[in-house]
C-alpha cells in the first residue's frame, strides 16, 4: 500500500508552522497513531471515495453553506484534528476564565463602569465602540448572565503555543457544524473513531437549553424558550433549525412574536403563548426597530422594553458586541487580572493599537510585514495581509488607517499550525484555527470538548473562513492513560456578587471609587494618566492577538 504521507515532510519544510500530526524531530505524534494506521491501510481512491460519501451525506441532510452565491456541501476533511485530553483541560480552563472575565466586564460596563474609574481601560475605549448600546445601560439581565453562549477563537503559533485570536460573545456561530462533523466522521473513518477514546460533543444542545432555562426571568418555573432567526436566507439558517430541533423548542421569526404590556408573546395556531427566553440569532441593530434600526423587518417592536422590565431574557444580551471589538480585545489580559486577580491562562497575540501615535507610526513603516484588521470586522472581511497585498492595496489601507486610527489594529503574520488535509492526490499541510464553544448558565461555564476546527484549503493560505473558501475538520479531544475530563468552571457568578468579594483585594488603584466620585464626573485626563501606568508601551504590540486572517463570526 502506498504511503499517503510520502511527500508530507518535504511540504512541511515550506513553512515554519507547528504541525499537529507530525513533529519535525520525531515524526508521527503518538495521539495520531490510530488515525495514521487506518489511513495507511487505504489507498488514495479509498480515501477519496469516503470523502465524497461524507459530502453527499451533508448535501442530503442540508448541511450546506453559501460560497460566492452558490450553495455547497459543508467541506469536511477526512483527517481529524486531535488534541490530547490533558492539553485540552488547560485550554478549557483558559476559555472559561476568559468568558468569566468578559461576563463581568460587560455587566460592569453597562452598570457602574468601575473598570473605567479604576484606570484599567479608558472610557473612550467603550463609548467609541460601534457596538456599545446606551439603550440597554442600567438594567440587569436575568441571573446576571449576558454571555450565555460564546466562541473563543484560538490558534497555535509556530512554537506550539495556543493563543486567543478573537472573542465572539455577540452571536457566535458554527456549533452545528461541530455536531454534524462528528456524525459524518464516525461514518467516514469508523475504524479510527471506534478505536479511540474521544470525548463526546452530543451534550451541547442539552447544556444550551439548560442554560437558557436557568436564566429565565424571576418567578417563571417552566419557561418557554424560542430561537429567533432572521429567516431562511441567513447563511446560518441550517444551524438555527438544527439547534431548535435538538432542543425541542420553536424556531421563530420576528413576525411570529408580538410585544404587549412589556411582555412577549408567540403567535400559534392555538392563540398567543407567552415567551420567556429568546435565543437570538440576529444582530442587535435589527432586533427592535423602536430602539435601533427603524427600518428593520426582522425584529420585534418593544422587545428591549420587555427585557428592561425583566419580563424576557435575551441571549446573548443586547450590547455584548463591545466585548467583540478588536481594540477591546487588546485589553482582555488586563481585564482578567482586574476582575479575577489571575494571569490569563491562554495568552493573546501581540497587537498594535493604531490609535496610539507611536504604534501607528511604526505600523505605517511596516505595513507590508503585518496584518491590519478593522476592529469591528468579522469573517475575515476588511483585513489586509501585508505580504500578500499589492502596493496599491497598501496605500489605500494607509489612507483608511490615518483617517480612522480607532477603527484598526495590526498584528504580526502568524504561521497558524497545520494538519494534513486531502488536496486531491495526496495529503498536504494546511493551516487551521479552533473555535471552542462555551455555555454559561450563571453558575458555571461549560466548554464543549474540541470545538470547530476551520482549515484553509489552499496551501500557504491563512484564511480559513468557509465564506472565503475554507473547510473544516472534526476536532477530537482524546484521552489516554486515564486523563481526567475537564470539569465545568464554577466562576461565572453575577458581577454584583463578585464586587464585594473583590473589593478587599482590588488589583488596580481605586481612589476615585473610594471617594465616591460618580462615573459621569470622572476626570478623563486623570484616567488616561492612570491608564498610561498599566498599558503596554505604544512602541510594542499590546498583549493582543494573531493575524486573524480568519473568522466567521
Amino acid at each position: 500500500m502506498a504511503d499517503l504521507f510520502t511527500d508530507y515532510p518535504k511540504a512541511m519544510q515550506r513553512s515554519t508552522a507547528f504541525d499537529e500530526m507530525f513533529s519535525r524531530e520525531s515524526g508521527l505524534r503518538p495521539d495520531y497513531s490510530g488515525v495514521n494506521d487506518v489511513l495507511q491501510s487505504l489507498n488514495l481512491s479509498d480515501v477519496s471515495a469516503r470523502a465524497e460519501t461524507m459530502a453527499r451525506t451533508f448535501l442530503d441532510r442540508g448541511v450546506t453553506f453559501d460560497f460566492a452565491g452558490e450553495e455547497r456541501a459543508w467541506p469536511l476533511d477526512i483527517v481529524p484534528r486531535i488534541i490530547p485530553g490533558a492539553e485540552w483541560n488547560s485550554l478549557s480552563a483558559g476559555v472559561a476564565q476568559r468568558v468569566t472575565a468578559l461576563e463581568m466586564f460587560l455587566n460592569d460596563v453597562y452598570d457602574r463602569m468601575e473598570i473605567v474609574r479604576d484606570g484599567v481601560v479608558p472610557r473612550s475605549l467603550i463609548t467609541t465602540s460601534a457596538h456599545f448600546h446606551r439603550e440597554v445601560h442600567g438594567f440587569p439581565t436575568p441571573g446576571g448572565v449576558r454571555v450565555h453562549i460564546s466562541g473563543i477563537d484560538l490558534v497555535r503559533d509556530d512554537a506550539g503555543t495556543f493563543r486567543v485570536l478573537e472573542d465572539n460573545v455577540r452571536v457566535p456561530s458554527g456549533v452545528s457544524y461541530v455536531l454534524e462533523n462528528r456524525r459524518a466522521i464516525a461514518k467516514g473513518l469508523p475504524e479510527a473513531f471506534t478505536g479511540t477514546s474521544i470525548r463526546p460533543v452530543e451534550e451541547y444542545p442539552r447544556r444550551l437549553l439548560s442554560a437558557l432555562r436557568r436564566t429565565a426571568p424571576e418567578g417563571v418555573d417552566d419557561p418557554t424558550v424560542v430561537v429567533l432567526t432572521p429567516g431562511v436566507y441567513n447563511s446560518a439558517y441550517f444551524e438555527h433549525t438544527l439547534l431548535a430541533g435538538m432542543m425541542g423548542v420553536e424556531l421563530v421569526e420576528g413576525r411570529d412574536l408580538v410585544c404587549r404590556g412589556n411582555r412577549v408573546y408567540m403567535r400559534t395556531t392555538e392563540g398567543e403563548q407567552r415567551v420567556d427566553v429568546i435565543y437570538k440569532r440576529l444582530d442587535d441593530d435589527f432586533l427592535d426597530p423602536l430602539q435601533f434600526r427603524a427600518d428593520s423587518m426582522l425584529g420585534v417592536p418593544g422587545l428591549v422594553n420587555a427585557a428592561r422590565e425583566g419580563n424576557v431574557t435575551i441571549a446573548n444580551a443586547v450590547g455584548n458586541g463591545v466585548a467583540d471589538d478588536k481594540l477591546v480585545y487588546t485589553y482582555v489580559p488586563e481585564i482578567i487580572r482586574y476582575y479575577l486577580g489571575e494571569d490569563p491562562i491562554i495568552p493573546n497575540v501581540d497587537t498594535y493599537r493604531l490609535e496610539e501615535p507611536q504604534a501607528r507610526e511604526e505600523v505605517m513603516d511596516r505595513l507590508a510585514d503585518l496584518v491590519v484588521k478593522p476592529v469591528d470586522g468579522s469573517g475575515g472581511k476588511g483585513l489586509v495581509i501585508g505580504p500578500a497585498a499589492t502596493p496599491e492595496e497598501l496605500e489605500a489601507l494607509r489612507k483608511k488607517v490615518l483617517a480612522d486610527p480607532r477603527g484598526w489594529i495590526a498584528q504580526p503574520v502568524l504561521q497558524l499550525s497545520t494538519v494534513p488535509t486531502l488536496d486531491g492526490e495526496t495529503f498536504g499541510p494546511r493551516h487551521v484555527d479552533l473555535r471552542p464553544f462555551a455555555v454559561n448558565d450563571g453558575e458555571e461555564v461549560w466548554v464543549l470538548p474540541g470545538g470547530l476546527t476551520r482549515v484553509a484549503l489552499t496551501e500557504g493560505s491563512l484564511v480559513v473562513n468557509s465564506s472565503q473558501g475554507g473547510g473544516s475538520k472534526d476536532t477530537w479531544v482524546v484521552d489516554s492513560g486515564g486523563s481526567e475530563q475537564a470539569p465545568a468552571v464554577p466562576t461565572a457568578v453575577p458581577w454584583s456578587t463578585r464586587r464585594s468579594a473583590r473589593s478587599a483585594q482590588r488589583v488596580w488603584p481605586s481612589a476615585f471609587h473610594n471617594q465616591g466620585n460618580p462615573a459621569d464626573q470622572y476626570d478623563e485626563q486623570q484616567q488616561q494618566q492612570n491608564q498610561s501606568c498599566v498599558a503596554p508601551s505604544a512602541l510594542k504590540p499590546a498583549s493582543g492577538r494573531s493575524s486573524d486572517a480568519q473568522s466567521d463570526r
